[in-house]
């Protein structure tokens, strides 16, 4: 039987305050905009990791917005939330749900959140549960599509991925919470 490759997260700890878990793994939403989770995975290259943060909307299981980089800063995910921003037009009361990586925590990322009127929620410590339809995009992605390839640059990697999201996964990959409709079509 064939494994995946295992992919090392190296956490910081960090003294900044972490939001309460709204969410409590209650993944379930009724209108687009209600819940997003938000998280960071990695991609090997030849030339080091090529990080990845995506900010997934749970009404559909679309990701909305998506950044990539080779260094893991706050920008990154802010990158990746403003994106979604823009895209969807979100407004105030939605939950962003994410780690206490200290990107998510840091005082730019927050008052992010704080400027469009969102709440934060946050998952507990070490509980990747807490965030499990990112958690399976992210398996969805390397499985399918990453896999059995190996990136000599992160430009490459960046190719394959926005083809995996954009072309393949919102617009034709079917969810069985979405009645095997792919996300793009609820959005």
């Amino acid at each position: 039987m064939r494994q995946g490759r295992k992919y090392d997260k190296a956490f910081k700890e960090h003294n900044l305050p972490v939001a309460d878990n709204i969410i409590n793994q209650n993944f379930e939403t009724s209108k687009p905009n209600e819940k997003w989770l938000s998280d960071i995975t990695y991609i090997p290259t030849g030339e080091g990791w090529l990080y990845l943060a995506g900010v997934m909307d749970l009404y559909g299981r679309r990701l909305v917005g998506w950044a990539m980089d080779s260094r893991m800063k706050t920008e990154l995910v802010s990158s990746a939330l403003q994106q979604a921003i823009g895209r969807t037009g979100a407004t105030e009361g939605l939950i962003v749900h994410s780690d206490r990586g200290v990107q998510y925590a840091s005082k730019e990322y927050q008052k992010l959140l704080k400027k469009h009127g969102f709440l934060c929620s946050m998952s507990r410590k070490g509980n990747c549960y807490d965030n499990s339809p990112l958690e399976s995009f992210w398996g969805k992605l390397k499985m399918e599509w990453l896999n059995d390839r190996s990136f000599k640059t992160r430009a490459e990697a960046k190719k394959a991925v926005f083809e995996y999201i954009e072309l393949f996964y919102n617009r034709r990959r079917t969810h069985s919470s979405n009645g095997y409709v792919p996300p793009f079509r609820l959005a």
